[in-house]
């Protein structure tokens, strides 16, 4: 099986707690050949941790380098080292969020179809066991009544401090690369600007914790049950820190969805239940920033009997991130259809321009 040679940009916690663990472990499927991050000190960290024999502060080195991918993991904005990826012909992986507005994400189709290569977001619940399995139970139930999701997310920092993961303070600013983010932005208007026009802050806060954190309930959600009709119904709350809407679907069923800061509880809890008739089926998540914690699917309903009954099925130990990478490279050296393309993206940034927009009508 061919290994694919593959930088990463960005060495944050997502990349030092999952990405870079996971592509150790997927040695025979990836050989990271370098990692780049803003802070010299990050990057060397990585690099050093994770046995990788360069690092850099600038993307431009890894697209110049001899790399079949990038993984690009960074904070931040996006598009730009997104966009040069494509150009410079390599395989992109960029994780969420991919950016903010739909010329952004014009600009990105545009230059992944000219480039001929694949392109792949990083909704890992799709590919975590118990949403498949989940997403089988709901095939089967012939009338959805109604369908709730809760997201409410504690503070990050209680859950990353169960790992090593390092912080520096030697960000470099204004550096080459920046300056090109910069000159897009200005150029394409890009951001959130764009997407919503001037807003509130707490709006803008909104904005951004859809886009950041409520972006894997709603691929989730379109992935398992289509696009909604429309946006009912908006409300922002804790300036900004709360937001629940209200979506209506084809076949006439509601779906009501939450995100809520709770930062001191320990609690994490994101689930995403499914109600029919006769059935509910509900899919409950781990944090993100968990390693070995399998999510559940119950699965409540009434049998031909008219008996009722639970079940909770085992679901196998098979980490969301590391499936995501065996998809991307089966996409890659097999063809494969990416299951969350950018181009499928669109669709989610699109509803969250729209749930905003329901509000600041």
């Amino acid at each position: 099986m061919k290994t694919l040679k593959i930088g990463v940009i960005g060495c944050g916690a997502i990349a030092q707690v999952q990405h870079m663990p996971n592509l150790v472990d997927l040695h025979d499927l990836f050989e990271v050949k370098m990692v780049c991050d803003l802070s010299p000190g990050a990057a060397e960290y990585v690099a050093t941790k994770f046995n990788v024999p360069q690092f850099t502060t600038n993307y431009y080195e890894i697209l110049d380098s001899d790399v079949d991918a990038i993984l690009h993991c960074a904070g931040g904005y996006k598009p730009s080292a997104v966009v040069a990826a494509f150009e410079a012909g390599k395989h992109v992986f960029v994780e969420k969020p991919l950016c903010s507005s739909l010329e952004e994400t014009d600009r990105i189709i545009t230059a992944q179809k000219k480039s001929g290569t694949v392109g792949q977001v990083g909704y890992m619940k799709v590919h975590d066991p118990a949403f498949i399995q989940a997403k089988q139970e709901v095939e089967t139930m012939d009338n959805i009544q109604f369908v709730q999701v809760n997201h409410l997310h504690p503070n990050n920092s209680l859950h990353m401090c169960q790992f090593d993961v390092r912080r520096f303070d030697d960000m470099i600013q204004d550096s080459l690369t920046q300056q090109k983010e910069a000159a897009d932005i200005a150029t394409y208007a890009g951001g959130s600007k764009q997407a919503i026009g001037d807003v509130e802050p707490h709006v803008q806060g909104a904005f951004g914790l859809l886009s950041g954190s409520m972006i894997h309930d709603i691929y989730g959600m379109r992935v398992m049950l289509g696009m909604p009709k429309r946006v009912v119904s908006t409300e922002i709350w804790r300036r900004g820190r709360a937001i629940t809407y209200t979506l209506e679907y084809p076949a006439g069923y509601r779906l009501v969805a939450s995100w809520v800061d709770l930062p001191d509880l320990w609690d994490f809890k994101e689930t995403l239940e499914i109600y029919g008739d006769d059935k509910r089926v509900i899919l409950s998540y781990p944090t993100g920033f968990s390693r070995g914690i399998p999510s559940r699917v119950t699965i409540q309903g009434i049998d031909s009997a008219g008996t009722s009954y639970a079940s909770e099925p085992v679901i196998d130990w098979q980490s969301a991130f590391m499936q995501e990478l065996r998809h991307f490279h089966d996409c890659v050296i097999n063809g494969t259809l990416c299951r969350t393309s950018i181009e499928s993206a669109r669709d989610d940034i699109a509803l969250i321009i729209d749930i905003i927009k329901c509000y600041c009508l």
